[in-house]
C-alpha cells in the first residue's frame, strides 16, 4: 500500500497532489490510512456495509466533494468490495480507484480477480495470509506509468531498474552514472530472494489453498448462516475467505466480552474485525483527516463483532464446535 499511494503522487500524468483526499472505509488495517498520509494526501473515512463489512457505495456518493481524488476500495476478509459499482462512481467523478487487495488474494467479481478494477491493486504474502512469503508482497496495475514510478520508489528513487526510456527519468549514455541517480522519494521496499523462493512454491499450491478455503466456506455458511442472535459477511461475488466474520446481535448483543473470554477457555482463538471501527484509535490525533461522520455500522462491529480463522486444510469439525460452544453460551444466558 505504502508504495501503490507513493506512486499515485508521482507517476507521470497524476492528477492528485498533496493536501488531495482519498475516501476510505472505517473499517481496515492500519495500512490502509497510514499510506494515504506518508504520501501527503488526507483521509476520508465513509462507513461500511452491516452486511458485506464493505464501503457503502451510497455514502461513497455523499463523501465525493471538490478535494476528492480517488477511492481506496478494501476487499475486506477475503469478500470483494462491490468494486464494479465503485468503479462506475470513479469514473463518474474522475477519481483514481484503487484496491487493498491483502487480505483477499483470489477473489473476483464476474470472473474478474480483485485488485484489478482500477489503477493498481495492493496484494499480501504475510505468513497468515492467503500465501506466504513470510512479509511482503506486491502491487498489479496496468498503467505503465505507475508501474515504472514504483520501480523507481521502491528502491530508494532512483533510476536503477528502469528502462532507457521511461516515464519519470530519461537515463543518459553514463550507465555508471545512471545506477547512482535519485528522482524520487522513495523506500527501500525491495523484496529478498528468499521470499521469491518462497512465494514460487506458494504459487504453485495456490489453485489448491483457495478452493479448500471455498470448501470451509461452505461448510460455515451452512453450520453459522441461521441464527437470530448472530450474522455472519454476505458475500459479493466469489469471496476468497481470508477468515469467518461473526457479528452479535438478539441475545448476544453487548455481550461479546463474555463470549470470548469463554471461547478463549475453550481452547478458541478469535480476533477483532480487522482493527474495527479505526476512526476510534487514539492514533487518529497524529493523522490528517476531513471530519469524521457518524459511524454507526463500525462502531456496531467494532463492539459486536469478531471473526474465526480459515485455512487450507479441512476445518469443519472446528466450525461445528464453534457453534455448539457459542449455543451453550446462548443457553447459559437464559
Amino acid at each position: 500500500n505504502l508504495g501503490m499511494v507513493a506512486a499515485m503522487r508521482y507517476f507521470k500524468g497524476s492528477k492528485i497532489k498533496e493536501g488531495d483526499e482519498i475516501i476510505v472505509p472505517a473499517v481496515s488495517w492500519s495500512t490502509t490510512y497510514y499510506p494515504v498520509n506518508q504520501a501527503g494526501f488526507v483521509l476520508n473515512f465513509v462507513d461500511i456495509d452491516p452486511e458485506t463489512l464493505n464501503m457503502d457505495i451510497n455514502l461513497v456518493r455523499k463523501a465525493i466533494n471538490g478535494k476528492t481524488r480517488a477511492i481506496f476500495a478494501v476487499n475486506l476478509l477475503g469478500n470483494p468490495a462491490h468494486l464494479l459499482e465503485l468503479r462506475a462512481i470513479a469514473d463518474e467523478h474522475n477519481l483514481y480507484l484503487i484496491e487493498d487487495n491483502c487480505e483477499s488474494l483470489g477473489a473476483r467479481i464476474s470472473n474478474k480477480r480483485t485488485g484489478s478494477f482500477g489503477l493498481a491493486g495492493a496484494h499480501s504474502f504475510y505468513f497468515s495470509h492467503h500465501i506466504c512469503t513470510m512479509e511482503g508482497g506486491m502491487v498489479t496495475t496496468d498503467s505503465k506509468e505507475l508501474m515504472e514510478a514504483l520501480i523507481s520508489i521502491r528502491a530508494h528513487g532512483w533510476t536503477r531498474g528502469l528502462e532507457k526510456d521511461n516515464s519519470v527519468y530519461p537515463k543518459s549514455e553514463n550507465e555508471w552514472e545512471d545506477l547512482f541517480r535519485f528522482v524520487l522519494p522513495g523506500y527501500n521496499l525491495r523484496p529478498i530472494e528468499l521470499s521469491a523462493a518462497i512465494g514460487r512454491v506458494q504459487l504453485k499450491k495456490f489453485s489448491n489453498f483457495l478452493s479448500e478455503r471455498r470448501k470451509n466456506a461452505a461448510k460455515f455458511q451452512e453450520v453459522f448462516g441461521n441464527s437470530l442472535d448472530f450474522r455472519i459477511q454476505q458475500e459479493v461475488g466469489e469471496s476468497s475467505w481470508f477468515g469467518f466474520s461473526i457479528v452479535l446481535t438478539g441475545k448476544l448483543e453487548g455481550k461479546r466480552t463474555e463470549l470470548i473470554k469463554f471461547l478463549t477457555d475453550k481452547g478458541i482463538a478469535t480476533r477483532p474485525i480487522v482493527a474495527g471501527n479505526f476512526a476510534k484509535n487514539p492514533v487518529m490525533k497524529h493523522l490528517i483527516h476531513s471530519q469524521v461522520p457518524p459511524l454507526p455500522n463500525s462502531d456496531f462491529i467494532d463492539t459486536n463483532g469478531f471473526f474465526i480463522g480459515n485455512h487450507h486444510f479441512d476445518v469443519s469439525a472446528d466450525l461445528l464446535n464453534i457453534r455448539k460452544l457459542i449455543e451453550s453460551f446462548v443457553e447459559g444466558l437464559n
